[in-house]
């Protein structure tokens, strides 16, 4: 795609696309509520050239998703795909866990939902880290898994040298497109753009809730600068797990 001006559309970026982060799985958290909406975000998804998609719903004290429930509905999901005959990315199942006072019994049970078969996508409050973070990740290592901290970009409490940390210990970033695009505003915009400049993410996702931020990201530009940084991080997530 060529830099042609000061702003570049982020929509043919989405051709061999991994989302590795969205909550399109319906009615199971606070992302899409009806399964109508599920299978009009993956039909879109497949015109938009999306390669692969991870449903991540949340894991978490108040939302108490188990792994059987989320499958049960997973397999609902795809039965409605091709009971309408719908064209959709290939799907996969895994959640987004929170760090709170449940994950650790969660983890030792093995009552968690991975990226893939190696890789654990986990997340904190956007305030305020859990006391213990540092050993629960360390505890998701220990099991296994590459901890995958979800848009660290939005994390209000952490700061560079936190990030610096955090990459030393192995633990991957996964950016949110909304961040880069300034959906959360411009303290997680300004971190996510200085994060992919320094080359930390490691995989990208929409973190997508709502069938109307997709109109979003198909009108959305991006600014010159980051275009080729975007498009290496895609190139090199479409390659999978």
């Amino acid at each position: 795609m060529g830099l042609f001006s000061l702003n570049t559309p982020l929509l043919p970026l989405f051709n061999g696309f991994v989302d590795y982060h969205c909550h399109i799985l319906p009615g199971v958290d606070d992302g899409v509520r009806k399964m109508s909406d599920s299978l009009a975000i993956l039909e879109e998804y497949s015109k938009m050239g999306v390669k692969q998609v991870y449903l991540t719903p949340h894991v978490m004290e108040d939302v108490p998703n188990s792994p059987a429930a989320l499958r049960t509905r997973f397999e609902e999901l795809k039965a409605a795909l091709v009971e309408k005959g719908i064209e959709a990315p290939e799907l996969r199942l895994a959640s987004e866990h929170m760090l709170d006072g449940l994950f650790e019994n969660r983890l030792r049970s093995g009552d968690v939902l991975p990226l893939g078969s190696a890789h654990l996508l986990v997340e904190t409050s956007y305030y305020n880290p859990p006391f213990n973070m540092d050993d629960l990740l360390f505890a998701v290592n220990a099991k296994g898994y590459v901890p995958v901290l979800a848009h660290p970009e939005r994390y209000m409490y952490m700061e560079i040298k936190d990030y610096e940390k955090l990459k030393s210990d192995g633990v991957w970033f996964q950016l949110n497109l909304s961040s880069l695009l300034g959906f959360y505003g411009h303290v997680a915009k300004n971190k996510a753009e200085r994060l992919l400049k320094e080359g930390w993410y490691n995989l990208v996702g929409t973190d997508l809730h709502r069938r109307t931020t997709l109109d979003g990201y198909k009108e959305a530009v991006l600014r010159k600068r980051f275009v080729p940084r975007l498009e290496e991080l895609f190139e090199r997530t479409a390659q999978g797990l």
